[in-house]
């Protein structure tokens, strides 16, 4: 029993000695690599003179550089709007009771001012128009009969043939005939003005927007068959900012873009005399080419655009030298000139915070954050950070 507590009293003294040993080695361990990694830092501030912590060397970056440029640029106000026919001309039926014979346009014709668009059935007009011509026939013999009794009455009392009474009864005869005639006249004017109403005419040049006109339909007088933008023409309504109408005058460019379609330039015809109370907005109304529908307007399309409102002048980068990062815009200028005069000289550069405006092409105008003169590194900025060194390689012009 003794010889087995003697043992395990030296087993577990040996393993107590082992943990001890164990624990040991580790901290050397440890301290030993914390020595190693701190020795290139204290030789990298033994080599800073202000006792600064070196960054790590980064390769430098071979850059060129341009120098921002004025330019005189259109000054654009941005607008949206609907596209809408200039004029519309609803078109209908001036008489009433009579059926459609016949339809003879569809939506999307081109036509001309006095062209038939549809006819009306006209029997019954026609048989009114044989009456009425009937009747002047008839006006017009009796006429010619009271004439020859007045002229006879006149003859006879001059003569002193008849009495007076019977020659002013025949004279008023013959004028009560005459002013048949012209009763007869008129009704047969207004019956083959009903004739002629019995075409439905293009009242302009035009294209036909809508047709609600169907062949048997019986028209009445001001309901619509047709509509008709006249002469094809097209108005942009572009919708701007109260703030901004004073600024638009009649003859000014605009640009409007239909949706699918290209660009097409128009002119301010005017601007409207009032303000929406709502929205605070005014109307600038547009006239379009003829063109516009084969650049794809269409009228009720609702199209963005621009209206140009004179020149400006600004300072102007090109697009490869600005940064977008997290919402804002960003340039790197140089810190000052390299470092000699030769070739691939090195500097450091800066980001400068900047606010960008108009776009043209290739090129975008810097309004704010920038100076004229600064050296701007050209491209690859999205490549660079503030304070990185860079090898300039030459000027951009």
């Amino acid at each position: 029993m003794n010889k087995q507590l003697t043992f395990k009293r030296g087993a577990f003294v040996a393993a107590v000695i082992a943990a001890v040993v164990t624990v040991a080695w580790y901290q050397a361990s440890r301290a030993s690599a914390k020595e190693e990694a701190l020795a290139p830092s204290a030789a990298a501030k033994a080599a800073d003179g202000k006792g600064h912590t070196a960054r790590s060397a980064r390769p430098a970056l071979s850059v060129q550089v341009v120098r921002p440029e004025q330019a005189d640029w259109p000054l654009e106000l941005n607008a949206n709007g609907a596209i809408a026919a200039w004029q519309e001309a609803v078109v209908g039926a001036e008489l009433a009771g009579l059926r459609l014979d016949a339809v003879l346009v569809n939506v999307g014709d081109r036509v001309r001012k006095g062209q038939v668009l549809a006819t009306l059935a006209n029997e019954a007009v026609l048989a009114d128009i044989q009456n009425a011509r009937a009747s002047l026939l008839e006006a017009e013999a009796l006429a010619a009969e009271a004439k020859s009794n007045a002229d006879r009455a006149r003859k006879l009392r001059a003569a002193d043939a008849i009495s007076a009474q019977e020659a002013q009864r025949s004279l008023t005869s013959e004028q009560t005939a005459l002013a048949r005639v012209e009763s007869a006249k008129a009704l047969l004017a207004t019956q083959e003005l009903r004739g002629r109403q019995t075409r439905v005419l293009a009242p302009d040049d035009g294209v036909i927007s809508a047709r609600s006109a169907t062949v048997g339909a019986v028209a009445q007088p001001g309901v619509e068959l047709f509509r008709l933008i006249r002469q094809s023409r097209l108005e942009w309504r572009a919708e701007l900012p109260s703030a901004d109408l004073t600024r638009v005058q009649p003859g000014m460019k605009a640009l409007a873009t239909p949706p699918g379609g290209q660009p097409v330039e128009g002119r301010v015809r005017m601007v409207a005399p009032t303000v929406d109370g709502g929205t605070r907005n005014g109307i600038v109304y547009v006239d379009l080419p003829a063109s516009a529908a084969q650049a794809g307007a269409r009228a009720g399309m609702f199209a963005p655009g621009k209206v140009a409102v004179g020149q400006a002048s600004g300072l102007t980068v090109p697009q490869t030298a600005v940064l977008l990062r997290d919402g804002f815009s960003y340039v790197f200028v140089l810190e000052g000139a390299p470092s000699g005069q030769q070739e691939a000289a090195q500097t450091s550069v800066r980001q400068v915070k900047v606010k960008v405006g108009r776009r043209q092409g290739e090129r975008v105008e810097v309004i704010e954050g920038l100076k004229d003169g600064a050296q701007v590194v050209a491209a690859g900025v999205a490549f660079l950070a503030d304070g990185d060194t860079v090898r300039v390689v030459g000027e951009r012009s």
